[in-house]
């Protein structure tokens, strides 16, 4: 007898958490579930009952009763002197959702009126940065579609190839292959054990590139420069991107790329260190 009791306490408490969880999903919080299903399971009780049914203390249950009122779930009234609360039918749920549903609509009807209105507002502080943060292989990717909109012609990159390789293996195939048909032009720096990876200057892939041997430089990062725009992605560790909208940062990484390019070019990508022990 006591293991039917206890099974059927187990398929109780399974009902009860199953019918907690969909509630939850229906929009109510954790406590605001419990509450509810003890009113419905207790019928007319005081607050100090429905707490002890929910599991909760009594300011709490204080709380969230007052929350159901206000989403028309809960009834009062009076016995003696008494204060007795009771659960509204469910049906009244679905008015709920209903009314939640009509509110959502609302407010996507005021979101598109004020838009414009708040695009152009962000469109016209240029004297201030605007940083977004992205994270992971997939932040960097949606950053990769940002640059992909741009109207810029040019872009200019000082990247960790091994890094990136690693990171997207078939970066020559989904981001180039894009960029050359938006016909964007890439002015490249790069470090790659591998030696050059890159011809130095490729028509059809509309790409300067520059080696910098790896040996002489500890970088895993890409840094990118498109009009007003600039992208910086770490490479090791956590993966992250950093994209920077602002014309004057913009241009002391172009100005500071420019340097770098003569400078490397020149050498033909390469500044070799005099080894002090090295015989001439």
């Amino acid at each position: 007898m006591g293991d039917k009791r206890e099974a059927f306490n187990r398929l109780l408490l399974c009902y009860t958490k199953n019918m907690l969880n969909q509630l939850k999903h229906i929009g109510l919080s954790e406590n605001e579930a419990k509450v509810y299903l003890a009113m419905l399971e207790l019928g007319p009780s005081p607050v100090l009952e429905i707490a002890a049914k929910a599991g909760i203390n009594r300011p709490t249950a204080y709380a969230q009763i007052e929350s159901l009122k206000k989403m028309g779930l809960i009834s009062m009234q009076t016995k003696g002197k008494k204060q007795l609360y009771i659960a509204e039918d469910p049906d009244q749920l679905e008015f709920l959702i209903e009314r939640e549903k009509k509110g959502l609509e609302q407010k996507q009807g005021e979101l598109k009126e004020v838009l414009p209105e708040l695009k152009e507002l962000f469109n016209t502080t240029e004297d201030r940065p605007h940083v977004r943060f992205f994270e992971g292989k997939e932040g960097l990717e949606r950053m990769r579609d940002v640059l992909m909109k741009s109207k810029e012609k040019e872009v200019m990159s000082i990247l960790a190839a091994d890094d990136i390789f690693r990171i997207f293996p078939a970066l020559t195939k989904s981001y180039t292959p894009r960029r050359v048909q938006k016909k964007i032009h890439s002015r490249l720096l790069y470090t790659s054990a591998k030696g050059k990876i890159f011809k130095d200057s490729d028509k059809e892939m509309l790409r300067d590139a520059v080696h910098l041997p790896a040996s002489e430089h500890d970088y895993h990062a890409d840094i990118l420069v498109s009009g007003k725009q600039v992208y910086i992605s770490a490479l090791k560790g956590k993966i992250s991107g950093i994209l920077i909208d602002h014309k004057d940062i913009a241009e002391a990484f172009r100005f500071l790329f420019e340097i770098l390019w003569k400078v490397y070019r020149k050498n033909e990508g390469s500044m070799q260190r005099t080894d002090p022990n090295k015989k001439a």
